[in-house]
């Protein structure tokens, strides 16, 4: 498959305002990563390991102190409009609608209005939301007002979608169904998608890889594939190869955080 992605030896170091003539603080000291075209690809890593920085990097959003970013062929130095992202935080307008939130991208764009209304639509639709068109965030729950965050993302066509924690702050049995929302919408639009989590579960979940970043100044440190069938089930993601990956996982994270790994258990 082409490669939508490249990621070739980034770092980044963020000046301390502390001490402004010091050589700051080595957050990435180096990543190289390849996301392919329609590939779902996790981030995951032990907490203040850089996944959001490098996310953000991928964005555009942030420049890398050394390296570079490559999007569909072309080195980035800002957003790049074939890209969307999706945050964890609710950045939904509380004084628009559904409908208007998920055109706001559009309207932005300068699209007329019956384009933007009949790409809301059916991006409303494409994520379950159908009949809330003229409800307000307050009036819809946590994982409602994700969907409508993930449809304001996919209205604006990205062949890639960028997703720090989009779920972190919901209660556990609300992130296991949106996570199968995503996964139902993914097989729909087979977007690339890199997404940052700190659930080795959901990272399972999702994922064709798990991209494994050590603890900071970070590093990739492995890169763990996940051979799950898809459409990802109960048996699936109880049997042994999910099993095993999770151990995979858990042991190279304690082994990061300077605990013992579990083959000492």
């Amino acid at each position: 498959m082409t490669d939508v992605i490249e990621v070739r030896g980034v770092s980044k170091v963020f000046a301390d305002s502390e001490d402004p003539a010091g050589s700051g603080l080595l957050a990435i000291k180096r990543a190289d990563l390849r996301v392919a075209d329609g590939e779902f690809v996790s981030l995951l890593g032990p907490s203040g390991c850089g996944k959001s920085t490098l996310l953000d990097i991928i964005a555009g959003l942030e420049m890398p102190s050394s390296g570079e970013i490559i999007i569909e062929g072309q080195k980035i130095t800002g957003p790049h409009p074939k890209m969307a992202m999706v945050f964890q935080t609710m950045s939904l307008f509380p004084w628009r609608t559904v409908i208007d939130n998920v055109a706001f991208g559009l309207e932005l764009k300068g699209k007329d209005s019956e384009t933007r209304r009949k790409t809301a639509l059916a991006m409303i639709d494409l994520v379950g939301l159908k009949g809330f068109e003229q409800k307000y965030p307050s009036q819809l729950s946590g994982g409602m007002n994700q969907r409508v965050a993930i449809a304001r993302a996919l209205a604006l066509e990205p062949d890639i979608l960028l997703m720090d924690e989009p779920f972190g702050a919901l209660d556990e049995q609300t992130r296991r169904l949106m996570g199968l929302e995503l996964l139902r919408i993914w097989d729909r639009t087979r977007k690339s998608i890199v997404f940052v989590t700190h659930s080795i579960d959901e990272a399972i979940q999702l994922s064709d890889r798990i991209i494994l970043m050590s603890a900071r100044p970070s590093i990739i440190r492995e890169e763990i594939p996940v051979p799950l069938p898809r459409p990802r089930s109960i048996d699936s993601l109880t049997s042994p190869v999910a099993n095993e990956i999770e151990r995979r996982v858990w042991k190279a994270l304690l082994e990061e955080v300077g605990e013992k790994g579990l083959d000492a258990t």
